[in-house]
């Protein structure tokens, strides 16, 4: 997926293990976008291996990264809904993250596992957001259920779960307005769909997913904090990760938020979304 990192470390390393090569290090995970706490934790760790081994070798460095690594990633169960009830997944990020496309691709996911799904249009403010989500329906076979452009997206998340309990679908994923995260009076309408979600389904939405472009480095943390307080996340999707991203946003965000990556994109086919594995993920990043 990457090999960034690990390349990298591997090169640092061809010599002995210094305050020089150190120092390299440190500048390397600042460039992979891990952030100056975690940055400094790995370089404290490292610089204490080494004092106390002689012949530390490149792959015992590697080995005590992913080590310190993994403490901060969590695999999370997926919270289903209540017999009888949908799952409801409702879906936040700003415009050009790959909000729509992810959830074409999580759509997907549910449905290789067997459960019926129904897309909830609630992005009301482009009529080409609702054109493009009944694409992605027809292509993926789930079920749409939309309003009128310019109409209350609240409303639309009513009807969705409404149909969902009568149809006995599986799975609502909510698709909303791609927003900034400094316009406060777009954000406080996640509020309202958030209420009409637990009103018609006690204990909705059972996930609430930030789509975040993990290229964007530490922005990413700014945006996710600020959702946050509008809507409590449950979880990310972290998009693109298909060679261009570093990955360190991906820790730098469950490290500051204690919030877990619940999937990741590595590609643009409907099957590139899957399911958060910490030890994949760290072996990616670390391969040579």
């Amino acid at each position: 997926m990457f090999k960034f990192l690990g390349k990298k470390i591997r090169e640092i390393f061809k010599g002995k293990v210094d305050e020089e090569t150190l120092e390299d290090l440190e500048e390397l995970f600042f460039q992979a976008d891990l952030g100056s706490e975690i940055t400094m934790e790995l370089i404290d760790t490292i610089r204490t291996l080494y004092k106390k081994e002689k012949n530390l070798t490149t792959e015992t460095i590697l080995e005590k990264i992913k080590e310190k690594l993994l403490q901060d990633l969590e695999s999370v169960p997926i919270q289903e809904g209540k017999n009888g009830t949908p799952h409801v997944v409702l879906i936040v990020g700003v415009n050009g993250n790959g909000k729509t496309t992810s959830i074409a691709k999580l759509a997907h996911y549910y449905q290789s596992q067997g459960k019926k799904v129904l897309l909830a249009a609630a992005d009301t403010f482009r009529a080409a957001a609702i054109d493009q989500l009944e694409l992605w329906a027809d292509r993926t076979g789930a079920a749409l259920v939309k309003g009128k452009p310019g109409g209350d997206p609240a409303a639309v998340v009513f009807d969705a779960i409404e149909a969902a309990k009568a149809r006995g679908t599986d799975v609502v994923i909510i698709d909303t307005a791609g927003r900034l995260h400094t316009r406060s009076e777009l954000m406080k309408e996640l509020e309202k769909i958030t209420r009409v979600s637990e009103k018609v389904c006690p204990g909705s939405p059972h996930e609430t997913l930030l789509v975040l472009d993990a290229t964007i480095g530490q922005n990413g943390v700014e945006q996710a904090k600020t959702f946050h307080e509008y809507t409590p996340l449950t979880g990310f999707i972290l998009t693109k990760l298909d060679g261009t991203a570093k990955g360190g946003t991906a820790l730098a965000i469950q490290r500051k938020l204690q919030l877990p990556i619940r999937y990741i994109g590595t590609g643009e086919t409907i099957d590139s979304l899957a399911p958060f594995e910490p030890n994949a993920f760290l072996d990616s990043l670390l391969a040579s």
